[in-house]
């Protein structure tokens, strides 16, 4: 709704391809159903996200960390860049945790959007989301949004700017697209989600501090090739997170480890207190392969543009105590039979990329692979 409310058929917008695998497909693929383009970057730099914009660009889009690859934006900078050509910055605030960690809003977002069933539902009970307005973006001064300006036909000539002012995207998501679209959150799950605010704060802090003791466990490991979270010092964006996310580097890390396709996915299958889940933000503990799963749908160039490499593994941390998730994280690997890491130093990104490009995954290579049935 968010882009569909800034862009009408035949204009485009600007996103970075590190994305969530089910963002990514409806980008390059639903959105064309309403003659509505995506003109894709590769990474967050805001010199590029500034070339990529033309005349019909109506949008920026960006996640506040990037999943699962976890590259932070300069929110600011990307904003800047935005508002210099008239257009909103809209920003997926979900792995933010609700505001816990970032505040796109604050840093020059117009529009944040969030997937409620992660850290605010906290779980996994729950569907739902929710898109804010910022309330600071003027739909009328570069006159690229003639939809918020000139009268609506569906309310008799109403001109939503001149009615509602800086409220206007609230009250055309409201009105146009809630009413002709049809999202709509059930009570129910809005009154679970209200009820996980209460505790977001405390839920938060506990997930931060034991992502991050994760990370500094895994990274350490003589069977993990590299670990990639925010928090972590050997993170390329650690600077610009101490920032922007001051009360931690979120509750979800990726790593690889050393082996193959086979010791992956045995690492993912021998682990006992985790949960083999596709979700976030869970009280649990959740694992995923995503090149298997979460990303399968995409052609194997796709995934890598979305920072996904066959060896990757996610891991949304949860409540749990850290010593109980590290022993079991540890059995797996044993149980996996996980050979030493070459403990290569530079980006963990690039170190993961030679693996694909050596045919890691062999003839697993595109989608899920076959089940076996007994």
């Amino acid at each position: 709704m968010a882009i569909t409310n800034c862009c009408s058929p035949g204009h485009n917008f600007v996103s970075t391809s590190w994305l969530y695998g089910g963002t990514y497909n409806q980008f390059r693929v639903y959105m064309k159903k309403f003659n509505i383009n995506v003109k894709w970057v590769h990474g967050n730099d805001p010199a590029d996200i500034d070339k990529a914009i033309d005349e019909n660009t109506r949008a920026v889009y960006i996640e506040t960390i990037s999943n699962p690859k976890h590259s932070v934006p300069d929110i600011a900078a990307i904003a800047a860049v935005a508002h210099k050509h008239g257009i909103p910055l809209i920003v997926d605030n979900t792995f933010g945790m609700g505001g816990y960690l970032s505040r796109p809003l604050v840093l020059g977002a117009d529009i944040v959007t969030h997937s409620c069933t992660k850290w605010i539902g906290g779980h996994g009970t729950s569907m739902g989301g929710i898109v804010i307005d910022g309330g600071h973006f003027d739909w009328s001064a570069s006159g690229k949004f003639p939809s918020f300006t000139e009268p609506a036909d569906g309310y008799h000539g109403m001109r939503f700017w001149e009615t509602y002012g800086y409220k206007a995207l609230a009250a055309k998501l409201r009105m146009d697209s809630m009413r002709d679209l049809g999202p709509c959150m059930s009570p129910f799950n809005a009154w679970l989600f209200l009820q996980g605010l209460e505790t977001l704060s405390l839920r938060g802090k506990r997930h931060c501090e034991t992502t991050l003791a994760l990370a500094e466990w895994l990274e350490s490991h003589p069977s993990v090739n590299w670990v990639l979270y925010p928090g972590l010092k050997s993170h390329p964006d650690y600077e610009l997170v101490q920032k922007v996310m001051p009360n931690g580097g979120g509750g979800v890390l990726t790593f690889g480890v050393a082996g193959t396709i086979d010791e992956v996915r045995a690492v993912v299958n021998n682990l006992k207190l985790c949960s083999h889940l596709a979700n976030v933000g869970d009280a649990k503990t959740l694992i995923i392969h995503p090149w298997v799963t979460t990303h399968q749908q995409l052609p194997d160039e796709e995934k890598i543009k979305g920072g996904v490499t066959p060896d990757l593994i996610r891991v949304s941390v949860g409540l749990e105590d850290f010593e109980d998730i590290k022993h079991d994280f540890e059995q797996a690997f044993v149980a996996a039979g996980l050979k030493p890491a070459a403990k290569l130093n530079g980006d963990p990104f690039d170190k993961a990329m030679a693996l694909y490009k050596d045919g890691f995954m062999k003839d697993l290579g595109t989608a899920a692979p076959k089940p076996v049935v007994a």
